[in-house]
């Protein structure tokens, strides 16, 4: 499965600031996470049913308050709790948009956002996660085995078109026990082929020992 990242302009992403009981501030950031059935700029589509059974797999680490998310645009779908900047605490459809609700954090990088919502910087959101594609009529349908990551907090650039694809095409990932795990496919079968036939069978079970030892 390949890596997969979509923007979402800020032009579809609210602001919110609340008070809260104790009299501080909540800042919160609303509004298009993903869409589903329509062709996006990286030109992939992602049909509904998919999205709609990958939201309610996403609800449970909602309610588990493990719905993590980041300030900026990572090149792979685990979550790096040094760089979490919100928590996602609502995600809905609403005909084929996916409507999200995240609080910013109190943490380094959400300060950082905390900052940005006060200078009035505008803000997008971009999905993160893992999948097949398929091609068909010319257009790349996600798969059935796409897996949510989490939505980040990304710069609404002033260039949409300038943002990378997100798809990592020499990096594959597999999902196993809840964890995203990278498939150094290509680095394997390179070791494999260099070694020596006598040496063959000793190099793949180093190899698949490594693996095991990241699971």
């Amino acid at each position: 499965m390949k890596l997969l990242k979509e923007f979402y302009s800020g032009s579809d992403t609210e602001v919110l600031v609340e008070k809260s009981d104790t009299g501080n501030k909540n800042y919160y950031i609303k509004g298009v996470f993903m869409q589903a059935e329509a062709k996006n700029r990286n030109g992939r589509v992602y049909p509904k049913p998919i999205l709609e059974n990958e939201l309610t797999r996403y609800q449970q680490l909602i309610s588990e308050k493990r719905s993590l998310g980041e300030l900026g645009h990572p090149d792979t779908p685990t979550i790096n709790l040094d760089k979490v900047s919100h928590l996602i605490t609502e995600l809905h459809f609403d005909g084929n948009n996916i409507y999200g609700k995240a609080k910013i954090l109190p943490t380094p990088n959400g300060e950082i956002t905390k900052s940005f919502i006060n200078e009035g910087i505008k803000l997008g959101v971009s999905s993160r996660g893992i999948g097949s594609l398929q091609t068909i009529d010319g257009i790349n349908q996600v798969q059935e085995d796409f897996k949510l990551s989490t939505v980040d907090i990304v710069a609404d650039p002033s260039a949409p078109d300038a943002w990378v694809s997100g798809i990592m095409e020499a990096r594959e990932w597999i999902y196993i026990d809840g964890k995203f795990m990278e498939q150094q496919i290509e680095h394997v079968q390179k070791t494999i082929r260099k070694a020596s036939r006598k040496d063959v069978e000793r190099v793949a079970a180093e190899l698949f020992e490594s693996f095991l030892k990241n699971l």
